[in-house]
């Protein structure tokens, strides 16, 4: 087994590369050196986003965050205490990782999977050696791992245009959650409303639903099914996972092209396909944007070629602005 280190960004947080945890071949592993790389780069609190709730006051030691210090008890004592907190375990997160065909691709890799080191977006630049399942794993994996650092009952739905694989949110349930994670293979169509009906019903409680997929549908009927889980009371954030190749559209040289979930080839021109292209890739990126944003779903975009810490960063404010609120 080969062990990775996060490479540190010049604003002191650990930017996790993906080409570099492909390295590691224990998930669990994998989501532990993600997380504690990223929350020792923050220099905070490794309960972020938890609601806390005031247990006791104790003695300031040296190292000790100034933040809690109680300034009031201070005044009246001329001693330094900082609060304690006993965290809130009461949430539930449940993770939705899209498992269909189109998952499976990688602009780095032939269709059967294998890398293609020749291939690329273009020549100045390597092809995304990961698929955009690989990323969506490690995504997952480490979102997982730090809901049941926080204490949260953590749940998961692999699916397609069905749910394959349920593990409902528990507390006990991180190990099963990595292994079907693990296990994940990217095959079948995308249906993303029927699968939202069925975690919609499952879920009754209210809690954090983290949604992984490319979004390869119908952005009204995406936004409009996401939609009903905030329509239930539950904290939702929903990750595009695209290629980078998927955005650019940098080929060159006539080819056939392949549809991942139904295996139809397609004869392909780039010169003339391009354009077109890449204007009805932006209309159905914006319509997603729009759409979420104007049904206050948390949302945001990433390419498998970009650090896990921005995705990280993005559930962590949701948590921590969340818990401002409760």
């Amino acid at each position: 087994m080969r062990q990775a280190r996060a490479r540190t960004g010049a604003a002191g947080r650990g930017f996790i590369d993906p080409l570099v945890l492909s390295r590691i071949d224990n998930l669990e592993l994998l989501a532990r050196t993600v997380m504690d790389g990223f929350l020792s780069g923050l220099h905070r609190s490794p309960h972020l986003g938890v609601s806390m709730e005031f247990a006791e006051h104790r003695p300031y030691m040296p190292g000790d965050d100034i933040r809690w210090i109680d300034w009031k008890l201070n005044a009246r004592t001329d001693r330094f205490y900082v609060k304690r907190f006993e965290a809130d375990t009461n949430a539930s997160t449940a993770i939705l990782l899209d498992v269909s065909g189109s998952m499976g691709f990688g602009s780095g890799r032939t269709a059967e999977g294998e890398k293609r080191p020749d291939a690329g977006p273009t020549r100045s630049r390597p092809a995304a050696p990961l698929t955009k399942l690989d990323y969506g794993r490690y995504l997952t994996a480490s979102l997982a791992y730090f809901s049941a650092q926080q204490r949260d009952r953590v749940g998961l739905v692999t699916f397609d245009r069905a749910v394959r694989e349920y593990v409902p949110p528990a507390a006990k349930h991180l190990d099963m959650v990595l292994h079907r994670i693990a296990t994940a293979r990217a095959e079948g169509e995308s249906g993303i409303r029927p699968v939202i009906l069925k975690v919609a019903e499952a879920m009754r409680k209210r809690g954090f639903i983290i949604l992984v997929s490319d979004l390869y549908e119908d952005p009204t009927e995406v936004v409009d099914a996401v939609s009903l889980l905030r329509y239930q009371g539950h904290e939702v954030i929903v990750f595009q996972v695209l290629d980078p190749a998927e955005v650019s559209f940098p080929y060159e040289d006539a080819a056939p092209f392949l549809d991942m979930e139904t295996g139809e080839r397609l004869p392909v021109v780039p010169e003339t396909l391009a354009p077109k292209y890449r204007a009805m890739m932006g209309e159905h990126l914006s319509a997603l944007e729009d759409g979420f944003r104007s049904r206050d779903v948390d949302f945001a975009r990433f390419t498998t070629d970009q650090p896990l810490d921005h995705a990280l960063f993005r559930y962590l404010s949701l948590r921590e602005r969340m818990s401002r609120v409760r």
